[in-house]
C-alpha cells in the first residue's frame, strides 16, 4: 500500500491529509498560518512540519513512507520564489520533491471532476488561475493586486463599490439607495453628511459587517445594491475569460470553480460571471467547490508518484469528509 501527503497552506491556516492509493484519508492536522509573506519561509517551515508530524502520527505512519506529496502554497506567486519554498519544504524529509502549487490552483484539482480548468477565489481578496488538461501550462492573473492590477472583486472592493453609490447619492450623481440607511444604522453616523466625510477622515472604518449589508440589500431589491453584484460578477468573469483565452480552452469544455465566501452573497455574482465568460468559452460550466482544498494537494501527490488520480478523487472526497465529521 502507498501513502500520499497534501498540504494547503494559508494566510490563516495550514492544512495537511494524509490518505492511501485507494483515496481513504488516514489522518489530517491543522496549524496556523503558513505564508511566508506572513511568517517569513522558516515560519513556514515550522507550519510544515507541525501538520505534516500530527497527520502522519495519525496515520501510524512516517515521513518516508510518503510515495508523493503535493502542496498549496498562498504567496507562491511566481517562478523565482518556488527554490525558496522547496528550501522550506526540504526539511521534512521528503523522499522525493513535491509538486507545488499557489493555493488558487488547488481549487481546480479538488473541484473539477477532471482536475484541470479554472478557478476564480472571492472572499476578502479575489484571484484566479487556470490548468492546462495536460498540467503543464497555467494561465494566471497577479493575483491580490486589486485595483492596479484590475482585480477587484473581494469583498472589500464590494464594500467600496458599495460606499461609491452611497456617494453617488449624496453628490447627486446618482439615485437615493437603501445601502445609505444600511451603512448609517452600521456606523451610526448621524447623516449622509456625517457618514462620507467620516469616512474620508477616518472617523468611520470599513466593518466586514457591511459586506454582509450589501448583500442583504441585494437580496431585498435595491438596485444600486444589485449593480454591486452585476460588477462584481462581471470583474471576476473577466479574469476567467483571460485565463480560459491565456490557455486557449475558448472551444473546449472546461470546469471554473467558484471559490470562496463571495460567492454565498448573491447569485448574481455567479450569474454575472457566467455571463461574461460564455461569451469567449461557452463550454465553460460553473461549479461550486464543495470539497476541502486539501483534498487537491493530495490528489496532487499521487500525481508525484506518478499514480492516476482521477478514479481516487470521489472516495478521497467522501472519506475526507467522514475523517473530518468523525
Amino acid at each position: 500500500m502507498r501513502y500520499f501527503l497534501g498540504v494547503d497552506v494559508g494566510g490563516t491556516k495550514t492544512h495537511a491529509l494524509v490518505a492511501d492509493e485507494t483515496g481513504r484519508a488516514l489522518g489530517f492536522a491543522s496549524a496556523g498560518p503558513g505564508n511566508w509573506e506572513a511568517v517569513g519561509y522558516d515560519g513556514l517551515t515550522c507550519a510544515l512540519s507541525e501538520v505534516t508530524s500530527e497527520a502522519l502520527a495519525q496515520a501510524g505512519l512516517a515521513i518516508s513512507q510518503i510515495a508523493g506529496a503535493g502542496m498549496g502554497l498562498a504567496g507562491f506567486d511566481w517562478p523565482s520564489q518556488k527554490q525558496a519554498h522547496l528550501d522550506a519544504i526540504a526539511p521534512l524529509g521528503l523522499a522525493s520533491p513535491p509538486i507545488i502549487v499557489n493555493d488558487t490552483v488547488l481549487g481546480i484539482v479538488a473541484g473539477s471532476e477532471d482536475g484541470w480548468g479554472i478557478s476564480v477565489v472571492s472572499g476578502t481578496g479575489c484571484n484566479c488561475r487556470g490548468w492546462s488538461k495536460d498540467h503543464q501550462r497555467e494561465g494566471r492573473v497577479v493575483g491580490g493586486a486589486s485595483h492596479w492590477s484590475g482585480e477587484a472583486a473581494g469583498g472589500f472592493d464590494i464594500l467600496a463599490r458599495a460606499m461609491r453609490a452611497i456617494n453617488f447619492e449624496w453628490t447627486k450623481r446618482g439615485p437615493a439607495t437603501a445601502l445609505s440607511q444600511a451603512f448609517l444604522r452600521q456606523t451610526g453616523a448621524q447623516n449622509l453628511d456625517d457618514l462620507i466625510e467620516g469616512v474620508y477622515v477616518g472617523r468611520y472604518n470599513f466593518d466586514p459587517a457591511m459586506i454582509l449589508l450589501t448583500f442583504e440589500a441585494a437580496r431585498q431589491g435595491d438596485p444600486q445594491a444589485l449593480d454591486v453584484m452585476r460588477w462584481a460578477g462581471k470583474e471576476l468573469g473577466g479574469m476567467a475569460a483571460g485565463v480560459a483565452t491565456q490557455l486557449g480552452l475558448q472551444n473546449d469544455t472546461f470546469d471554473v470553480v467558484l471559490i470562496g465566501s463571495i460567492f454565498d452573497g448573491h447569485p448574481l455574482i455567479a450569474e454575472s460571471l457566467g455571463d461574461v465568460i460564455h461569451k469567449t468559452s461557452p463550454g465553460a460550466q460553473l461549479v461550486r467547490l464543495n470539497a476541502p482544498p486539501v483534498v487537491g494537494s493530495v490528489l496532487l501527490g499521487m500525481e508525484a508518484a506518478g499514480v492516476g488520480f482521477h478514479d481516487k478523487r470521489q472516495m478521497l472526497i467522501k472519506s475526507t469528509e467522514q475523517f473530518l465529521n468523525h
